[in-house]
């Protein structure tokens, strides 16, 4: 088993906000090579108005030609109960599907309004219907409160805000609750304060994820204090693409392949080959037609034996 999950969000998160639409053949070329370097939880398509985000709209068809593969978990991003029926319907007539419905509830009113349409009590109960839905339909029902860090129009978040989000969808029944600084403003001092006390408002029975953008330059110190803070689910991006269509200046997430380096570095295991990932760094970046953001692809691997850490948190 390994120490960390490392979800794969570059299929969705890191192309959403991409002007140039990728193929569907691409999309699915990035998803099962991040696969073979031995990822297991991908984000894949979000179920969303195409005329709002034309990158996603083809996520059925990304969906319908997934790998066929039981040890992997695919994820749809559902911002409604519409994207919830979205996935639901993926799985209809012996479909592979997606596994999982990533719900999403923004935790402030500015951006929630701009991005779906809702308040925070809004979002709220939007989301407690779209977690029972999911549920009742057999998928895993997570959700990912969007803001946590920082709102690209109001500014600071309150921490007590993120907790009475994550009190709600914990008592709504999410297996998951992930806390994502989509504006990048965090600091790993802000990242253990606050998962600490989502830890102690939700108990041990909720899983915690943590979903980091790079925008300020602190996402790798961000998922270590989120590490060091108990969380074992990570997301990132090939290449540290990524961004969001609805915030101003939120540039790309984390990269996988520096957050690999870091874990490897620090003997904490993935189960992901970071040569691997970096093999299809350089080959997206032909897709792309320019270099991607990630520095680990850039550089490269050290060279030579190190020895093993005997360190770890």
């Amino acid at each position: 088993m390994a120490d960390v999950t490392i979800v794969e969000v570059g299929a969705r998160d890191g192309l959403q906000n991409e002007p140039e639409i990728v193929s569907t053949e691409h999309k699915l070329g990035l998803i099962t090579r991040m696969i073979d370097a031995g990822v297991r939880r991908l984000e894949v398509a979000s179920f969303v108005n195409p005329k709002r985000v034309p990158q996603m709209a083809d996520a059925e068809a990304v969906i319908a030609g997934l790998p066929d593969r039981r040890d992997v978990s695919y994820i749809g991003l559902c911002l409604n109960k519409r994207g919830v029926l979205r996935a639901i319907e993926s799985r209809e007539g012996n479909k592979r599907g997606v596994d999982e419905a990533g719900c999403v509830l923004v935790a402030s009113n500015t951006f929630g309004q701009r991005n779906q349409g809702q308040t925070v009590d809004e979002g709220i109960a939007e989301n407690r219907e779209m977690l029972r839905l999911a549920r009742e339909s057999g998928l895993v029902a997570q959700v990912t409160i969007s803001a946590s860090f920082g709102c690209p129009f109001e500014g600071y978040v309150p921490p007590e805000t993120v907790v009475r989000c994550a009190v709600a969808m914990a008592e709504a029944g999410a297996e998951e609750i992930a806390l994502a600084d989509t504006i990048g403003v965090g600091v790993p001092a802000q990242v253990s304060d606050l998962f600490g006390r989502v830890r102690a408002a939700v108990g041990d029975s909720v899983r915690l994820r943590a979903h980091f953008h790079n925008t300020r330059g602190t996402g790798i110190a961000n998922a270590w204090a989120a590490y060091g803070a108990g969380v074992n689910v990570l997301d990132s991006s090939l290449g540290g693409l990524g961004g969001c269509p609805f915030a101003p200046k939120a540039t790309g997430n984390i990269s996988t392949e520096d957050l690999l380096f870091m874990l490897d570095g620090s003997g904490v295991s993935t189960g992901v080959d970071l040569v691997s990932a970096i093999a299809v760094n350089h080959w997206f970046e032909t897709v792309m037609g320019r270099p991607l953001p990630s520095m680990v692809a850039k550089a490269g691997p050290p060279q030579g034996a190190y020895p093993a850490p005997n360190y770890c948190v």
